[in-house]
């Protein structure tokens, strides 16, 4: 990094403070913060950042405004006091359209909602998915780079907000399902907290959901693909196994939809007729 970047930062909360704390350390930076709260704002000027009186002080100052707000509508409040000069990075997740529109009233968005949460904002693990033209993306990589170990530039406006609903897609779904598992083992007389240890020992190995996220398109896979063989021999003991779950889950009453659901749909979503 050649000379000083001036980046800001609005909306000091969980996740959001912890990023600052990541730019306030990252030398290059001259980092400028705004907050409601007072508290955050005093250890991030303890850190080494400038405090801000208001947002329109502090995008008249900076490059580069980053915002983690809580919702669309204080992203719009945001926006309407930084105008059309700092690049505006909204790390928040909001609605795919509200960016485009943002960029679309003359302003320099960027969509870059993270994933990783607080612990890895707090260490820089963060991964930032990122939807904007290539210029602003550029402009704002560097402060990007300090807070996240993956920064990923999706596509155009609006990107980074579609990957990270995908992303959590499977984050939330996932949840239900183990809630379902959960009430199966249980029912079975199971250590419900061994079984965590189990399930994050496994997927740590094998990657969990990702594990089958390499192809670059959903489309049928032809009988003399490589990934037929794998996936067909995914399916073949996912079809055993939630075959066995379901005939345990009746023995012992408990509902468990999502696997009922998965059954019939595993082979195809993989891309197998």
């Amino acid at each position: 990094m050649t000379g000083v970047i001036r980046a800001g930062f609005v909306g000091l909360g969980n996740i959001g403070k912890p990023m600052a704390l990541r730019l306030a350390a990252t030398p290059g930076l001259d980092v400028h913060v705004y907050d409601v709260a007072p508290e955050p704002v005093a250890e991030l000027v303890a850190a080494g950042a400038t405090a801000a009186a208001s947002v329109a002080e502090l995008a008249a100052t900076v490059d580069v405004v980053c915002v983690m707000v809580r919702d669309d509508a204080q992203v719009r409040d945001v926006a309407a006091e930084v105008g059309n000069g700092a690049v505006l990075v909204v790390h928040s997740t909001v609605a795919p359209e509200t960016p485009a529109a943002l960029a679309a009233a003359g302003m320099t968005v960027l969509d870059a909602p993270v994933s990783g949460g607080s612990m890895g904002a707090a260490d820089g693990s963060l991964a930032i998915m990122v939807g904007g033209v290539e210029e602003a993306f550029a402009a704002a990589r560097p402060v990007l780079e300090a807070m996240g170990s993956k920064v990923v530039h999706a596509g155009p406006i609006g990107s980074g907000t579609r990957m990270k609903l995908a992303r959590n897609l499977i984050h939330f779904v996932a949840f239900t399902a183990v809630t379902e598992a959960q009430r199966l083992a249980e029912a079975s007389g199971l250590d419900l907290v061994a079984l965590g240890d189990v399930v994050r020992h496994t997927d740590a190995i094998t990657g969990g959901p990702g594990a089958i996220m390499y192809r670059p398109t959903t489309a049928a896979i032809p009988p003399d693909d490589f990934w037929h063989g794998v996936f067909d021999h995914v399916r073949t003991l996912g079809e055993k196994d939630l075959t066995f779950a379901i005939a345990l889950a009746d023995e012992l009453g408990v509902d468990v939809p999502l696997a009922r659901e998965a059954l019939p749909r595993l082979g195809k979503g993989l891309g197998l007729a």
